[in-house]
């Protein structure tokens, strides 16, 4: 039986002939097959289609997928052509009020939907408030976390490292940044990560944490700290309580998720890899280098958010419509053989990858070095408490989760000398 056979006919599903003829049979972006081997979907549909993709969401939702180099730049660079005002969306009526990843697509009042002088504002506010963080200091707290949580598992000889160690520190630094109460920490951590699946409970889980950010705006508002909130709260730019509830999410959810998985990514190609296990004794060198391979040939953020075509144009061989929903593939983009026609060269120090998105909505810089502080840290750290660290099972057995958006393994079981 396939998947078609087995899932129930959906408003969406039935609306496709007529209002998405295009996509009628299009490659599911869920489901076993994809989250099993989701480069081989993407090379099945550049394959096909070339270099921008019809696809269907969970629940037959249509949208366009652009696998290409150029077209994601082009995407990215167009805010004309393409911007983030969820309001366009033609296929907002099929989605049901209980779809989970409602809030990502289209339901949220966020920066990375603002437009224009709104979104310079606001970026502006996040950007100095980012740039204003310690980058020795976040590296000493990322260090006392990382001794924290591996001092949990070191004396057992054996771990799972994401549930155990990669999923809870850069959540837990980025709270400490913000300011969030000690006692609501691990809550928040949980929440951040049930947001991001695509399960039951993600929507109640985002709204449990949307409400604890909204408890401290206003206890920023009234008695401002050192923090990044208050820096956020109290910018001469600051939009709304709504407003900034909603940005401080988008700094959790950004920040957290993605840098966690660069941190799993990292730790698999180091573990698994022959070039690097050989070379770790001798330096540090190998784990920049592996966190920077990982953004070409894994990255975290594995198609990032959409865009909504302004007026009717072309992209790749298609004819987008007005409303249509567009998603950037990054690491179809990243393995486009236009710009990469031999993928085994690897791609040495060329940072023209697009894991941090490009244009105006690009990842702000100090974000960036934010991430590259947590997520290097966490691995030193790691790396130097349990020096023989090595995977539990083959690596071909490791599970990646089933997730449209992230790169990123289910479980990362390890066994080691116990310390």
């Amino acid at each position: 039986m396939t998947d078609l056979d087995a899932t129930p006919l959906t408003a969406a599903a039935a609306a496709l002939p007529t209002r998405y003829p295009a996509h009628v049979g299009a490659v599911r972006l869920f489901g076993h097959e994809f989250h099993r081997d989701a480069a081989g979907v993407f090379r099945r549909l550049r394959a096909q289609h070339g270099s921008v993709a019809p696809a269907l969401l969970d629940g037959d939702i249509p949208v366009w997928i652009a696998l290409g180099y150029r077209d994601v730049h082009h995407v990215l660079t167009k805010p004309d052509l393409f911007d983030r005002d969820s309001s366009r969306w033609n296929a907002m009526d099929l989605v049901p009020p209980d779809w989970p990843q409602l809030w990502l697509l289209g339901g949220n009042d966020s920066v990375v939907t603002a437009g224009g002088e709104e979104h310079a504002a606001r970026s502006a506010v996040v950007h100095d408030a980012l740039a204003g963080v310690d980058g020795l200091e976040l590296r000493a707290r990322c260090e006392r976390i990382a001794d924290q949580l591996i001092d949990e598992f070191a004396r057992f000889g054996e771990a799972e490292l994401m549930s155990q160690f990669v999923l809870r520190l850069p959540g837990m630094a980025l709270a400490g940044l913000l300011g969030i109460p000690f006692r609501e920490v691990p809550g928040m951590v949980r929440d951040l990560a049930t947001t991001m699946e695509h399960v039951e409970g993600s929507l109640e889980a985002h709204a449990r944490m949307t409400g604890g950010l909204r408890r401290l705006v206003r206890e920023r508002l009234d008695a401002p700290t050192f923090d990044l909130t208050s820096r956020m709260v109290h910018h001469p730019l600051a939009p709304t309580e709504d407003r900034l509830v909603e940005d401080l999410s988008i700094v959790l959810l950004g920040g957290g998720q993605p840098t966690a998985h660069w941190i799993g990514n990292t730790l698999r190609l180091l573990l698994s890899d022959a070039r690097f296990a050989t070379r770790l004794a001798g330096g540090r060198r190998s784990v920049g280098q592996a966190m920077g391979e990982v953004l070409w040939e894994d990255p975290p953020v594995e198609i990032l958010s959409v865009r909504f075509a302004v007026r009717v144009t072309q992209l790749g061989t298609w004819r987008i419509q007005p409303g249509d929903l567009v998603m950037l593939g990054i690491a179809a983009s990243n393995a486009d053989p236009q710009i990469r026609p031999d993928l085994s060269a690897g791609a040495g120090g060329n940072q023209a990858h697009l894991s941090f998105g490009h244009g105006p909505h690009r990842c702000p810089f100090p974000a960036q070095e934010l991430a590259e502080v947590i997520a290097e840290t966490a691995i030193e750290v790691l790396l130097d408490r349990l020096p023989d660290l090595t995977l539990a099972v083959p690596a071909d057995k490791l599970r990646w989760r089933e997730s449209v958006w992230i790169r990123g393994l289910s479980e990362l079981p390890v066994v080691f000398t116990p310390a």
